[in-house]
């Protein structure tokens, strides 16, 4: 009996890591930070706000910022509602055509109580076609992002 749990546990913890390096290499990170330093937490409050270094967390080997000490505890009580669809690249662009692609990070929308990202450089802005066709986008998105993190 007291094998099987060592065996478990040490089996958990490289399904744990392996998921933490899968995230990292999969995820849209700047300096391996999150959202460009953005605070997760802020784009549900009210809109985004640049994070303060002094206030972090890494959570499944992602590093996050924060605004102040109250969105770091309120990520830290629920992590999964705030760390954004697709490891934080455009949702739009996962949806069309399933590729990472950069995002601005003030330019967002909350879908289905998730953080979803888009691109909005050089007169496009990927939110506005997102919004013209959402649910069929929202769904090959959550398909195509499956091919980067299993």
């Amino acid at each position: 009996m007291k094998l099987l749990t060592i065996l478990f546990l040490f089996c958990s913890s490289l399904v744990l890591a392996q998921s933490s390096e899968i995230r990292v290499a999969q995820f849209n990170l700047k300096k391996n930070i999150a959202i460009e330093g953005y605070d997760p937490v802020s784009y549900f409050d009210s809109k985004p706000a640049e994070g303060k270094s002094e206030y972090k967390i890494t959570h499944k080997g992602v590093t996050y910022l924060f605004a102040n000490s109250s969105n770091l505890e309120k990520f830290k009580a629920n992590p999964d509602k705030y760390e954004p669809a697709y490891g934080g690249w455009c949702a739009y662009a996962m949806g069309e055509t399933g590729e990472k692609v950069k995002i601005d990070p003030e330019t967002y929308k909350i879908v289905n109580g998730k953080l979803n990202l888009f691109y909005n450089f050089w007169g496009t802005n990927t939110l506005k076609d997102w919004n013209k066709n959402e649910t069929p986008l929202k769904a090959k998105a959550d398909q195509n992002w499956k091919k980067f993190v299993q």
